[in-house]
């Protein structure tokens, strides 16, 4: 109910819902599954071909409510896995609920459920279903969950390959092998492969972009990781660094002495390339790429409470120390505060939508995307030069310069509204800035 709030509050955004729904859109469609904002393919975005299954609902319920639903589901569902994997190791109902709570009450899951939509939150439930089958003599179950762990997002192949790392420390060398082939062969397979294919001089894994200071491609990276540390180590931004690790790891200071360090250690690539990325958006816990690590850090308290339950002789300390880092972490006061500054604009903006046709070509802003993305061309303005061409393709303009939203200006659609107004399109104008221009 607040992520579909914060979306009807045009807080939402072109990256990544827009991009989704327009690709989600286009598949259940049959039409080409590539996004007019980045020009790339659905597929090849991220590897997720778990959004096909997605878009077959979409044939019969094309609503946007669909991908807000499903995130808010897999994120409630993963307690079941984590309540089940408590019963295996013989702890008792009580730490089974303080266990789920403690998922629900991570401050990256509030957060996360908000922002937009990410395919890989589809995998939290199957990656606590892994840890429960992990336990079984027959581990073809975990490895088939392996599988559509990797079909929500490229870069949980870390994650595959950190639980490979674990089977090493718990000497399950078999395994770990299954794993590490699992996640490489899967990332080599997409960017050696269906990338360049689907998406030409483009196609390499996008994250890769985020690591240029270690090199142009995988292999220049792993050979600056491994032959050049102290290099690295000055790249890394220490005190950034230090910061993230110390929210990431907060909720549970309660159970440090009960933590399974040897279940940790299958974040630990996860964590790392957080840490070596030039994107900040990776150390905090508003981005999904904390979860995963949000996800492990629960089941190794799972795992070091099997050896050790008393931690309910301080069970209201531990609520407590919940509810304290939740609230300074979860993000629940931006409803009170920064989503509330477009309430002016709700109303224009209802009323210009009815006004767009469904098969118009459209560029709007960025936080008005989400709201007409399902259609074949649809894009923000971010670039000057685009403007002639964009004129050309697309016929509605639905722009805010009061407003600009994310990756745009005021002076960029100015110029994109005094442009068309040139060409004679017929433009209306709300109270608020807004502005709809029809070719």
């Amino acid at each position: 109910l607040l992520a579909v709030l914060r979306h009807y509050l045009l807080q939402s955004n072109a990256y990544d819902l827009g991009l989704f729904d327009q690709w989600i859109w286009l598949t259940s469609k049959n039409l080409p599954s590539y996004s007019t904002m980045t020009g790339l393919h659905m597929f090849a975005d991220h590897g997720a071909w778990t959004l096909y299954i997605i878009s077959v609902i979409y044939k019969l319920i094309p609503d946007i409510n669909i991908l807000f639903l499903s995130q808010s589901l897999s994120l409630c569902f993963t307690t079941i896995p984590l309540w089940l994997l408590c019963k295996k190791n013989n702890l008792s109902s009580k730490v089974g609920f303080l266990v789920g709570t403690f998922w629900l009450l991570q401050p990256v899951v509030f957060n996360i459920n908000l922002f937009d939509f990410h395919p890989e939150v589809w995998a939290m439930p199957c990656i606590a279903f892994y840890y429960y089958f992990e336990k079984n003599k027959n581990f073809s179950i975990s490895i088939l969950l392996t599988v559509l762990i990797l079909g929500t997002r490229d870069g949980l192949v870390l994650l595959i390959f950190g639980f490979g790392l674990e089977q090493i420390l718990k000497k399950k060398f078999r395994r770990a092998l299954i794993l590490f082939l699992i996640s490489i062969l899967w990332f080599l397979f997409l960017n050696n492969l269906m990338y360049p294919i689907l998406n030409g001089d483009k196609g390499s894994v996008m994250a890769l972009a985020r690591y240029s200071n270690y090199g142009d491609s995988f292999k220049e990276i792993l050979f600056t990781l491994f032959l050049n540390p102290l290099y690295v180590l000055k790249q890394i931004k220490l005190i950034d660094s230090i910061f993230y690790l110390l929210i990431l790891f907060a909720p549970a200071l309660v159970f440090l002495k009960n933590i399974s360090f040897i279940t940790l250690i299958s974040s630990f690539p996860l964590v790392f390339s957080n840490i070596l990325s030039e994107s900040s958006s990776q150390r905090t816990l508003i981005h999904q790429y904390s979860l995963p690590i949000a996800l492990v850090i629960v089941v190794s308290v799972i795992n070091g409470l099997a050896n050790n339950e008393d931690i309910f002789i301080y069970r209201r300390k531990t609520f407590l120390w919940m509810i304290i880092c939740w609230a300074a972490l979860a993000k629940p006061l931006f409803f009170a505060g920064p989503y509330l500054s477009r309430l002016d604009s709700i109303i224009p903006a209802r009323e210009a939508f009815k006004e767009i046709p469904k098969n118009a070509n459209v560029i709007t802003t960025s936080y008005l995307v989400p709201h007409l993305s399902q259609r074949s061309f649809i894009k923000y303005p971010k670039n000057e030069d685009d403007i002639k061409s964009d004129l050309k393709e697309f016929n509605i303009l639905l722009l805010n310069p009061l407003d600009p939203g994310w990756d745009s200006s005021n002076k960029l659609q100015k110029e994109y509204i005094k442009t068309a107004k040139e060409n004679n399109w017929d433009c209306f104008k709300w109270d608020n800035g807004l502005e709809l221009c029809e070719k």
